[in-house]
């Protein structure tokens, strides 16, 4: 079988860590006995420099009809100006929702060998793993009306916070689904206290829950739920919620692993084709120096063999071979160590099964 795979490095430390893990791809799928096919584009800030628009129509048309896409960050100081009518992110928010990806799964680990890194005391760490739902095309980020208006000559912005009933639904019932293969609890974070939104969102979850009887829901505010995380964290099974809170509560989950620079990322929707991506962002002060973290994209493309490409056991191999990476000390600059990128890559290659074959 041969796969077809997007590669859209983007910016800043996005092509070194994404041509890292195509290599991985690259060994992993062949020892496999099958083939993928890499078809490189540009997202972002490097195709606002090139094309004058973060994603043009055919990078998308690519992504639509590849096996699957994998992301590395968008967006710098460069194209950071406020005013500005074309943004890095705008493409990364129209690729996720013309893929229909609703689902962005991100895991939470947290490696005891790496527990000392992490701002939290260690006795707070263990048991942590956690997998945070976030509903990926609604609300804030994608309702209408939105954008800025001049009125007797004073600005007004304006974001609509919508969601309908069958987009929470969905994502409530992924939620109990994957909790059914893991501890069977289910936060739903929301703010349900203020917002009419979340109170759609806690009654749908509460109707959801009942075709689940053997999985215990709990609701939780999205400002307790922030507090829990810091003090608490080993409490969460599966952690659901909408489009901000997500993308605000996996930045601070982020630290509880020592480094953003370790968790990956899968966004899916209703067939097999997904969007992978560390959850990190482009990284600028360090951009090109050779020594950004590559194993949350490398985890990623763990994700990407499993849900994906369905190769679940190379899925796996991958991800013992980045625990063992780890547990034997190697380390990037982030995690406290001196490695390159390409040689905590290479570590983790040689760690594959028969990675010992590829002379690293």
């Amino acid at each position: 079988m041969q796969y077809k795979v997007v590669l859209l490095p983007g910016d800043g430390i996005g092509p070194e860590i994404i041509g890292e893990t195509a290599r991985l791809l690259q060994v992993v799928v062949a020892q496999a006995g099958h083939a993928i096919l890499f078809d490189e584009r540009l997202i972002g800030g490097c195709s606002i420099d090139r094309y004058g628009e973060p994603l043009t129509d055919e990078t998308l048309a690519d992504c639509l009809s590849a096996d699957a896409v994998l992301l590395g960050a968008v967006g710098g100081p460069k194209w950071d100006d406020p005013t500005a009518k074309v943004r890095p992110e705008q493409g990364l928010l129209r690729l996720r929702k013309e893929m229909q990806v609703f689902a962005n799964l991100r895991p939470v680990v947290v490696h005891p060998a790496l527990a000392h890194i992490s701002p939290l005391k260690p006795e707070k760490l263990v048991g942590v793993d956690i997998l945070v739902l976030r509903e990926l095309t609604g609300g804030l980020y994608f309702g209408q009306p939105k954008g800025v208006i001049r009125n007797n000559g004073s600005l007004r912005a304006v974001d609509t916070l919508e969601y309908a009933d069958y987009e929470i639904r969905r994502i409530l019932h992924l939620a109990f689904q994957l909790a059914r293969g893991r501890r069977f609890k289910v936060t739903s974070v929301d703010k349900a206290n203020v917002l009419e939104s979340s109170r759609l969102w806690r009654q749908i979850a509460s109707e959801v829950s009942r075709d689940y009887p053997d999985v215990t829901l709990e609701h939780m505010l999205v400002d307790t739920a922030s507090m829990r995380l810091i003090a608490d964290p080993a409490s969460f099974d599966v952690l659901v919620t909408e489009n901000m809170f997500g993308d605000i509560l996996t930045d601070e989950a982020s630290v509880l692993a020592g480094s953003m620079g370790m968790l990956p990322s899968a966004s899916l929707g209703e067939g097999r084709r997904g969007l992978y991506e560390p959850i990190h962002g482009s990284a600028p002060d360090i951009a090109g120096q050779g020594v950004a973290n590559p194993i949350g994209a490398m985890l990623s493309a763990a994700l990407m063999l499993r849900y994906s490409l369905n190769l679940p056991d190379q899925a796996a191999g991958v991800e013992r071979a980045v625990n063992q990476a780890i547990t034997e000390g190697c380390r990037t600059r982030d995690l406290g160590g001196n490695l390159s990128t390409q040689q905590l890559a290479d570590e983790i290659l040689y760690r594959l099964p028969g990675g010992h074959f590829l002379g690293l």
